[in-house]
């Protein structure tokens, strides 16, 4: 029988026990159609990389399926019905994780205070310091400082002029506008005449 992962998202205002519980229906659907689920894991309510119908958060639950492709189906069509999910995606796998998957295990590393990324100190993260970003002082960066003050120049002109070969909608310099025909000396009188 075919494998699939199966993740949705439900909106971010149902509780947890209603995902809990649309988790519970689904995998109903996918036992009446032949299948069975091997194992559910429920993410947690996470931000979403951009608003989806309206909501910036959504529950994450994960399914580990074992079923013929009638009953995935089937189990879609229910979810793209649904109001309560927003998102689902359905992959075919060779073989499913028995352990925890890697979500999970990001939980649990962050319970713990293991993880790395944003921070201060001595060996990186994003900062100021004696190793370059965004920043004035000797070495230069935007904003100057050091010996020769701005370390942002234009760039010099070429020499021997403008040399390069013109490209396509490149008119090259304008000739001077010639004087409007109608138009009168300018007499510097600024009211009204009479």
């Amino acid at each position: 029988m075919p494998l699939y992962e199966h993740v949705f998202l439900a909106r971010q205002d149902v509780s947890q026990q209603q995902v809990e519980a649309l988790t519970k229906e689904y995998s109903d659907v996918i036992t009446e159609g032949g299948g069975k689920v091997t194992k559910t894991e429920y993410w947690g309510l996470k931000g979403l990389a951009y608003k989806i119908k309206k909501s910036r958060k959504a529950h994450y639950s994960l399914l580990n399926i074992e079923a013929p492709a009638a009953a995935v189906s089937e189990m879609e069509r229910r979810m793209g019905l649904s109001t309560d999910v927003i998102r689902f995606l359905t992959l075919r796998v060779d073989e499913l994780e028995s352990e925890p998957s890697v979500q999970m295990r990001k939980q649990d590393r962050d319970e713990r205070g293991d993880r790395g990324g944003f921070r201060g100190g001595d060996r990186g993260g994003f900062r100021g310091g004696d190793r370059g970003g965004f920043r004035g002082g000797d070495r230069g960066g935007f904003g100057g400082g050091g010996e020769g003050g701005s370390t942002f120049r234009a760039r010099p002109p070429r020499e021997g002029g403008d040399s390069r070969p013109p490209r396509d909608g490149d008119r090259g310099p304008r000739p001077p506008r010639p004087p409007f025909k109608d138009s009168k000396p300018d007499t510097g009188s600024t009211g009204s005449e009479g």
